[in-house]
């Protein structure tokens, strides 16, 4: 499933965001790449360990926090710290390849299962050429490119690339969430039904049969989520 969450960050979090970024050290994101990533990742990114990563993920996950879209959609167990990258001048693309299955928190030692991979826009898309996020799915390609602020999240295991930023500096967040249901499908479905009994509840208001479907939907997380 592939799901674009928008707003997730406000315009004063947004200009906060930039004004940081700006002043920040970047080091080559090859240093946190696997084996077979490291061969085709060419973007600059924040050390994880730096204060920057961590005052700036805070921002991120507070806002992840708030916003109604997200929890219902990723059922999150873990999530990864967000990360923050760069393509831009050289260091501009990021080709074919698939996230590491398990991601171990820097110093920690907390392990994450990669279930969903989550790419938080943070530039003006009128502000860089190319830059596109392109999922692969079996032989067809969703491309991705959204206004600042906006979310997309999108399986792990999915084979994805970043095209070259051909103009301007392309600026995003990224970061792995470990569901309670590590089932694409099944999160695709509960997402489904819950939007589905909020839609009825909007239009009927409560009633035995919004009861009994909500139920049924925490029946079938009962069911299917660890924690």
């Amino acid at each position: 499933m592939l799901l674009h969450i928008p707003q997730v960050l406000n315009g004063q979090e947004l200009q906060s965001l930039h004004q940081a970024l700006v002043s920040s050290l970047w080091v080559d994101g090859r240093a946190s790449a696997g084996p077979q990533a490291v061969l085709v990742k060419n973007n600059a990114q924040l050390a994880y360990e730096s204060e920057a990563a961590r005052s700036l993920g805070l921002v991120v996950l507070k806002a992840l926090e708030r916003h109604p879209g997200f929890f219902p959609a990723a059922l999150p167990r873990k999530t990864y710290p967000p990360g923050f990258n760069r393509y831009g001048g050289q260091a501009n693309a990021y080709g074919k390849h698939v996230d590491n299955a398990v991601r171990v928190v820097p110093d920690s030692g907390l392990r994450v299962r990669t279930d969903i991979s989550c790419t938080l826009f943070l530039s003006d898309p009128a502000s860089y050429e190319g830059g596109e996020l392109v999922i692969h799915e079996g032989r067809s390609e969703r491309r991705v490119k959204l206004p600042a602020g906006d979310m997309v999240l999108y399986p792990g295991n999915t084979v994805h690339e970043v095209t070259p930023v051909t103009r301007g500096e392309r600026l995003a967040s990224f970061f792995w969430v470990e569901s309670m249901v590590r089932s694409d499908e099944q999160r695709s479905l509960l997402l489904e039904m819950d939007m589905a009994i909020m839609q009825l509840r909007q239009q009927f208001g409560e009633n035995p049969a919004t009861v009994a479907l909500t139920g049924t939907y925490h029946n079938l997380l009962r069911l299917w989520a660890e924690t």
